[in-house]
């Protein structure tokens, strides 16, 4: 897929959270097409303390506006300087990198998407595009209690929603691999983003309920273009470059290690 540089303009910033931000990013002519679990790398500008673009999991694509949409933590100087962006201003975006998630073959297949804090992002466009080929994908969203999660709203627009929180404060309390509906269901496909211990957890389930999963792995991507060799991940087929060859993979192809 072809990648681009662009810059793009600001349309709205929206405080979603104490810690999370939602940018809305437009362009004078249509945005590029992008696919469910692809990234971009984003240029951060007046921050002395960023040297390298950040990369962030494409969130949504509003073709109707012509937005991208990224969900972005505040957590360091460079994501603190882009949560304060505002309005009309100008982002610097190379795009759309990194493979993507599978789409399903079939309206009959029941496709299970686990996300778990900003690694919900990702799973928002792929659930509009398998209701746009007429399924209903099931969503399972943890978070450490109600305040944490994440574009609820949006989610129940394409699919059923389910939750875990930590604490119980809303859905059923523990972790995504604790809720009854991965007891009571059968899914065909996982695809799943988050922290890398739920990743590990759900792998486990999925391995040995037998059903195929993917992860969309989060390794430190600096260049995004498979050049620093900073992503490098350990597969059944050699070391592969998470930001060229993933972020989404299968994961019979990992050799993840408790």
């Amino acid at each position: 897929m072809k990648k681009y540089i662009l810059d793009l303009t600001v349309a709205s910033v929206e405080a979603i959270h104490e810690k999370y931000v939602l940018l809305k990013l437009t362009h004078d002519t249509p945005l590029p097409a992008m696919m469910p679990g692809q990234f971009v790398e984003v240029r951060v500008d007046d921050s002395p303390s960023t040297f390298l673009r950040r990369p962030i999991s494409i969130n949504f694509v509003d073709e109707a506006a012509n937005e991208l949409w990224l969900l972005v933590a505040a957590v360091g100087d460079g994501t603190r300087r882009l949560a304060r962006l505002k309005a009309g201003d100008i982002v610097n975006c190379v795009l759309p990198l990194g493979n993507s998630f599978t789409m399903p073959t079939s309206t009959d297949q029941k496709i299970l998407l686990i996300g778990g804090g900003v690694g919900v992002a990702p799973l928002l466009y792929f659930g509009k595009r398998i209701s746009q080929m007429g399924a209903e994908p099931t969503f399972l969203l943890g978070a450490r209690s109600a305040k944490d999660l994440l574009l609820m709203d949006e989610f129940k627009k394409y699919g059923r929603v389910y939750v875990t929180t930590e604490d119980g404060s809303a859905g059923e309390k523990g972790f995504v691999t604790n809720h009854s509906i991965l007891q009571n269901d059968h899914f065909d496909q996982i695809s799943t983003c988050g922290p890398k211990p739920m990743m590990k957890a759900v792998a486990r389930y999925a391995q040995k309920a037998d059903i195929d999963c993917e992860v969309s792995l989060e390794n430190k991507m600096a260049c995004g273009l498979g050049a620093c060799l900073c992503c490098v991940e350990k597969t059944t087929e050699g070391n592969v470059c998470v930001c060229k060859e993933g972020p989404v993979l299968n994961i019979k192809k990992l050799l993840w290690q408790d």
